[in-house]
C-alpha cells in the first residue's frame, strides 16, 4: 500500500522501491498468490512510468543537442565556404557527409527508446510474456513460476512441452534468465508496458 500511495504522490522512485520490497516479500510467502501478480503489475506500471518520463527527457535533450550540432556545422560550413552559391565543391560534399553522419549518430542514440519485440528467450513458452519469476525444469525448459505451478495443479504433473513427469519440487529458479530479463528491462524500459 505504501508503494501505491507514493506513486499517487508522484514519488516514483520511492514507490518503485516499496513495491519491489512488497514483491520480494510476497514471492517469499506465496509465489503463486494473486497478490504477487498484482504487485508485479503495479511495479511494472511504475517502472514504465519512470522509463517514459526519462525517455521523454532524453528525447528532448537529444533533439536539442542535434539541432545545436547541425547549426554549428552549418555555421562552420558557411564560414569556410567561399564558393558562389549553387556549386558543390569538395567542402560542400564533406559538409553534407558530416550532417548525414550526425543524423545517424543521433538516430542510433535514440534507438533504445523505441519499443520493439522482446527476445523469445526472455519470454515464457506458455504465456509468451516476459519472465517475472522464471523457473527451470529438469528437462531444461524455463517457465514462469506461477504459470507452471498452475499447470501442474490443474492439468497434470507433467512438463507441458516435453510431456515428461514433473513435480513442483523439481522446479529450480532460473537465475541466469532472471538476470538477463532484468538487464534487458533496465536497458529497454518500454518492455514493462503491459497490454
Amino acid at each position: 500500500m505504501l508503494g501505491l500511495a507514493l506513486l499517487q504522490k508522484q514519488e516514483l522512485d520511492e514507490g518503485v522501491k516499496e513495491l519491489q520490497k512488497a514483491l520480494d516479500l510476497g514471492r517469499g510467502a506465496n509465489p503463486k498468490g494473486y497478490m504477487v501478480d498484482e504487485i508485479w503489475q503495479e511495479l511494472a506500471k511504475a517502472k514504465y512510468m519512470l522509463w517514459e518520463h526519462a525517455s521523454s527527457k532524453r528525447s528532448w535533450e537529444l533533439q536539442s543537442l542535434k539541432e545545436a550540432c547541425e547549426a554549428a556545422l552549418r555555421e562552420k560550413h558557411f564560414l569556410d565556404d567561399c564558393q558562389p552559391e549553387g556549386f558543390l565543391d569538395e567542402a560542400g560534399i564533406s559538409h553534407m557527409k558530416q550532417l548525414e553522419i550526425l543524423r545517424q549518430v543521433f538516430r542510433k542514440a535514440g534507438e533504445a527508446d523505441i519499443p520493439g519485440e522482446v527476445p523469445d528467450y526472455l519470454c515464457c513458452k506458455i504465456t509468451l510474456d516476459i519472465f517475472r519469476d522464471p523457473v527451470i525444469t529438469p528437462s531444461g525448459v524455463t517457465y514462469e513460476r506461477a504459470v507452471i505451478l498452475d499447470h501442474l495443479q490443474k492439468v497434470g504433473k507433467f512438463d507441458p512441452i516435453t510431456r515428461e513427469p514433473l513435480d513442483q519440487s523439481q522446479l529450480v529458479p532460473n537465475l541466469a534468465i532472471k538476470e538477463a530479463v532484468q538487464a534487458y528491462l533496465d536497458k529497454h524500459g518500454w518492455a514493462y508496458k503491459l497490454d
